[in-house]
This record gives C-alpha cells, sequence and structure tokens, in this order.
C-alpha cells in the first residue's frame, strides 16, 4: 500500500553554515566595526545579540538574507522579541520550528478527511503518514496539503510504493 510521511524539518546544516555567513558578513561591515554584534546557534534556537534594536533588525534582516540564499524557508523562524540584556544591549531569541505539533496534525488530518480523497492520515509522533491505494490518490493528497495554506513548510519524504 503507497504511503509517504509529512514533515516540518529544517536543515541544521544549511542553518548553521547561514549563520556563520551572517557573522562573517557582520565581522567585515563597517556600519558594525567594535560593536560585538553576532548570532548564536544553539539547537533549535538562534539568538541575536546587538547593541541596540536597530542593529538587532539589520542583524535579523542580514541572517534572513543569508537563509534565504542557502534555501531555508523563513517560515520555520519564529522570532521572539527583543529583549534589553545586560550592559546596555539587546537580545532576540529566534526559535526554529521542528516537527508538526498536535494541534497542526489535528488540521492537515481533518483537511484530509474533508477532501473526500480515499486515502488516511494518521498522526505518528511530530510528523503525518498518509496511506492510500493508488499513487494518483497521494498525489492529489500531497497538492491539497501544498495549497491548504499553514503557516508552516511541509515536506513530503518517504514516498513508498
Amino acid at each position: 500500500m503507497p504511503s509517504f510521511d509529512v514533515v516540518c524539518e529544517v536543515d541544521l546544516d544549511e542553518v548553521r553554515n547561514a549563520v556563520d555567513q551572517a557573522n562573517r558578513e557582520i565581522d567585515n561591515r563597517f556600519d558594525f566595526k567594535g560593536s560585538n554584534s553576532r548570532v548564536e546557534l544553539s539547537g533549535h534556537t538562534m539568538t541575536i545579540h546587538a547593541e541596540d534594536d536597530f542593529k538587532a533588525g539589520q542583524v535579523r534582516e542580514i541572517l534572513d538574507n543569508k537563509l534565504a540564499k542557502r534555501k531555508v524557508d523563513l517560515k520555520f523562524l519564529d522570532p521572539g522579541e527583543i529583549r534589553p540584556a545586560a550592559g546596555d544591549r539587546v537580545t532576540q531569541a529566534i526559535t526554529l520550528f521542528n516537527g508538526i505539533d498536535q494541534a497542526l496534525a489535528k488540521q492537515l488530518v481533518k483537511t484530509v478527511k474533508s477532501s473526500k480523497i480515499k486515502v488516511q492520515a494518521s498522526v505518528q509522533g511530530d510528523q503525518l503518514r498518509v496511506n492510500g491505494k493508488k499513487r494518483d490518490d497521494l498525489q492529489q493528497t500531497i497538492a491539497l496539503l501544498k495549497d491548504a495554506g499553514v503557516d508552516r513548510p511541509l515536506q513530503f519524504v518517504n514516498f513508498r510504493d
């Protein structure tokens, strides 16, 4: 029975490369000289360190450009608010979405069931498994989920015939 998985996973290697490129550009830019502005990556959280809100916004713009060039969808980012830190500095935590949470999984299952396509969707941890008898039904389901208008990027993996 053909099946595929719906996941929401960010490529951490690409994110790490984008953070390194952003830090290199920040080090080389004249308007950041001596400001000690930087981006740190730890796990699924990026932290922007800057002197003020304006520079934090510029660092975020550089980071977004580098992520976009590395083909990382910006919908993976969940930016927090800019907070004051020690020594007249500010920080901003940006969380990377990883996995499909239960609310989104239920919404996707409801969307698949209401479409009347002859497939079964089931939640398996932080991913969604879709089974069907025909490959065409699965392809219709992929097109349906792409057009569902969810706020997270979805990938379709493990397509088995």
